[in-house]
């Protein structure tokens, strides 16, 4: 499951897109209980019984497809970190579904994981990147989540700068307004339409089209050197935002491989990875490869 970033500027809610960074899921059926290991992030922090995330969302996933697996053993390999900003839940969630299909010998139906996934994440916009890959646009219809996906410019390259301190979700999100300014609401319309062009077929246009005014300042108490960093880095021409609900930076950029490197180190305290767009979202193998041939196929579909 690739981790995602959410909101890209202007698109709160809506604008999802997945990053070449992986949480890995295996599940073993048999038994009659759920057995737990995590490593990577997460581990001794997260439960390892049946209210872990992943574990909710594998039962979830069996019971709308009418399938009973008792017991199974869930073996959690995670890469994408937690509370950064980065879609840890919504990979967790995605992830979890799609398993529940390769427990039932079914096709991954993407647009119901989607729907599933919503349900039980609250909002789809991390969920539709997870489980599509590329760059989507996520909305709730009649109380279920739905989304369409679309191709960047293969150019299109993201760097995200993630600190080392978390911020909840709905700690972030308590800080919005619930009303803002009618001319904030227009301005923010127009630049989310102007990034599906910018992102999709003409990059140059990165830096008007992520422009922010409905939610990223009113984060600024829980997130000061988030959004320290992301004027700074706009002021030397960067289109920076903050990731999801942060306090990890995104930059999105459409340069050569030669030109990447310009962008500034981490802060101390920070961690810079310089990623690849995702393209396939959250993907399933059932059987017994070896560990070399998962990550051989994982790499070729994914990178």
């Amino acid at each position: 499951m690739p981790a995602t970033s959410a909101n890209l500027g202007p698109g709160f809610d809506a604008f999802g897109l997945a990053l070449g960074l992986y949480d890995e899921l295996t599940v073993i059926p048999g038994g009659s209980g759920v057995s737990v290991e995590v490593s990577g992030a997460g581990a001794g922090e997260v439960a390892l019984d049946e209210s872990h995330l992943v574990v909710r969302a594998v039962r979830a996933g069996l019971d709308a497809l009418g399938v009973s697996v008792p017991g199974f053993v869930l073996k959690c390999e995670n890469r994408v970190p937690h509370g950064r900003g980065l879609g840890s839940s919504s990979a967790a969630i995605v992830g979890g579904i799609a398993a529940a299909y390769g427990l039932a010998g079914v096709e991954l139906d993407r647009e119901h994981v989607v729907a599933l996934a919503n349900e039980l994440e609250g909002h789809p916009d991390n969920v539709a990147a997870a489980a599509l890959g590329g760059f989507t646009t996520a909305w709730v219809d009649g109380g279920v989540g739905r989304a369409v996906r679309n191709d960047p410019v293969a150019e299109l390259r993201a760097t995200v700068y993630v600190p080392e301190v978390k911020v909840l979700t709905k700690q972030a999100r308590g800080l919005l307004p619930d009303a803002v300014p009618h001319a904030d609401a227009a301005a923010n319309a127009g630049r989310a339409a102007l990034l599906v062009t910018a992102i999709t077929s003409r990059p140059g246009l990165l830096m008007t089209a992520t422009e922010d005014r409905l939610h990223q300042e009113y984060r600024e108490p829980v997130m000061p050197e988030t959004l320290a960093l992301v004027h700074k880095l706009r002021g030397s021409g960067w289109a920076a935002v903050v990731s999801g609900a942060g306090p990890t930076v995104l930059v999105l950029d459409a340069l050569s491989g030669k030109e990447i490197p310009a962008l500034p180190a981490a802060p101390d305290g920070w961690t810079r990875h310089d990623l690849a767009i995702d393209p396939a979202g959250v993907q399933v193998w059932s059987g017994e490869p070896s560990t070399a041939s998962t990550r051989a196929r994982f790499d070729d579909k994914t990178l």
